[in-house]
């Protein structure tokens, strides 16, 4: 936000810039997650705007590594450089004890093993998912990944083993395979239906259907029970009548108001009853997503340092005014991807958890998340929206909703060098207009990046993450990819579940 009165506020859409008079991160009732390295990146970033001092513009973030001078060691002419010998030795010593402390102690890796047992682009995501989710968890090496069995400490081995293919079609992922399998439709049940969506964080099913599917290996379940859905199945040869399930959770993407906005102006109520306007302190600070009715999805870079903390935020939902807000909902604990990048915004999502499940209405919604193997093409034209400035460099936020129809941008074509210049990772994709004109803009971090599917139902493709100043030629937004964050989401979900 460009607001010269609230400097407590998160740094404004598009930053990425580590200010020095931020205090440290605070982790209190913050959960962090998948943890391990992120390359850094050369990055253009939005520097906030100094009334009467301070002009916008794109900078380039750059970190210069100098190598160290190698050291001259001398043991005299005449001697046997024992000293030298007794550093190698003990280093040798304590490396050859770090690796036997990793191997008794440490957790057991699992991608090696199913790497094994399949092929192609099915191990690429094996190994991917499991990336995601291991973190700092702690495994006994007997334990083994999506056995319906609970092993590690924070129940790491029994996440990412169920996702959604095209279609909804559910998938489950098993110890007896190792691949993502669907699941027959015959024997399936509202119990079993309930079971796996509650296994996932959410409070229940919404509709389970048949669908065709010409697989030649699926999965059946047996006989119900209180364990995980992947300790339930079994490999089969192929499904009764070819059909497998078709799971939804959520009654999710559906607008209560069907008109048709053009180009950047005010939304109507109930046209995006997902969309979420959360307050810091009192003001409206980042945008957000309802995806359940204990979860909203919003943007890391709203949460850093001392804005970490729960009790200072608070969830509006259900409205398109600031000026006639409805009763807000409290946040119990807000959960930050460990591989956010301040530097980067790479990994740039996070969860908030409400302390009460939401009730839905013909203004409040879920919207509806992506399955893992859809696809936002280029050219796609897609809507975001949000209570952000409607003009880079304004002093306040906009009091209504707006909305305004984006393209998607091919990644090629954003990471080029009259773009961004190979800053677009795999978990971000841009939208907007070449041209400029049709972006976001401060305040609207966090909000939704959303397309419509063949269904009609409005899919979440994308969190307002950054980019360079606000609907600049060849400068299009930058949004979080959420096909690419979806282990990570449905993993905290479960983990969190109510």
């Amino acid at each position: 936000m460009a607001d010269n009165e609230t400097k407590d506020l998160p740094p404004p859409y598009y930053s990425v810039a580590v200010d020095p008079q931020t205090p440290p991160m605070t982790y209190e009732e913050v959960i962090c997650q998948d943890r391990y390295g992120v390359a850094q990146k050369t990055v253009p970033y939005y520097v906030q705007k100094v009334p009467a001092q301070v002009q916008v513009s794109a900078v380039i973030v750059t970190q210069r590594v100098v190598a160290p001078q190698k050291r001259q060691e001398s043991c005299g002419q005449s001697g046997k450089c024992w000293c030298g010998w007794g550093g190698v030795l003990l280093l040798l010593f304590l490396i050859g004890l770090a690796i036997w402390l990793g191997v008794r102690y440490g957790s057991k890796s699992y991608s090696v093993h199913y790497e094994d047992n399949c092929k192609g682009k099915d191990c690429n995501e094996v190994h991917e998912t499991h990336d995601d989710i291991k973190g700092s968890d702690i495994c006994p090496n007997s334990s083994i990944k999506c056995d319906g069995i609970k092993d590690c400490q924070q129940a790491s081995d029994e996440t990412n083993c169920v996702r959604f293919g095209k279609g909804g079609v559910l998938q489950v992922r098993t110890a007896q395979d190792g691949r993502f399998l669907p699941v027959c439709y015959q024997g399936l049940d509202k119990s079993y239906a309930d079971q796996i969506c509650e296994q996932l964080g959410f409070r229940g099913s919404y509709a389970s259907s048949p669908v065709n599917s010409e697989m030649s290996v699926a999965l059946t379940v047996g006989s119900t029970s209180a364990k995980l859905i992947q300790g339930l199945v079994s490999v089969s040869s192929s499904c009764l009548n070819n059909s497998a399930v078709s799971l939804e959770c959520t009654d999710c993407g559906k607008q209560q108001s069907a008109s048709k906005i053009i180009g950047g102006t005010a939304s109507k109520l109930g046209q995006w009853p997902w969309q979420v306007s959360l307050h810091f302190n009192g003001r409206h600070a980042c945008g957000g997503s309802l995806i359940s009715p204990d979860f909203v999805v919003s943007a890391a870079h709203c949460f850093q340092s001392s804005l970490a903390n729960s009790g200072n935020w608070r969830v509006y939902v259900g409205t398109i005014s600031q000026n006639t807000p409805q009763a807000p909902l409290i946040v119990k604990k807000i959960i930050v991807n460990t591989n956010y990048n301040r530097n980067t915004n790479d990994y740039d999502i996070a969860l908030l958890k409400l302390t009460s499940p939401v009730a839905f209405s013909n203004t409040i919604q879920p919207i509806c998340l992506p399955t893992f193997d859809q696809t936002f093409s280029d050219g796609l034209e897609c809507r975001t929206s949000g209570f952000g400035t409607t003009q880079e460099g304004a002093d306040h936020s906009s009091t209504i909703l707006m909305d305004v129809s984006v393209d998607v941008i091919d990644t090629r074509v954003c990471n080029s060098s009259q773009v961004y210049r190979g800053a677009i990772t795999k978990n971000m994709m841009c939208a907007g207009d070449m041209d400029g004109g049709r972006d976001s803009c401060q305040g609207d971090s966090g909000g939704p990046l959303m397309c419509v599917g063949d269904n009609g139902r409005w899919y979440l493709a994308g969190i307002t993450s950054w980019g360079a100043g606000c609907g600049q030629r060849q400068k299009p937004g930058v949004y979080s990819r959420v096909t690419s964050l979806l282990p990570w989401i449905y993993s905290t979900m479960q983990q969190e579940k109510p």
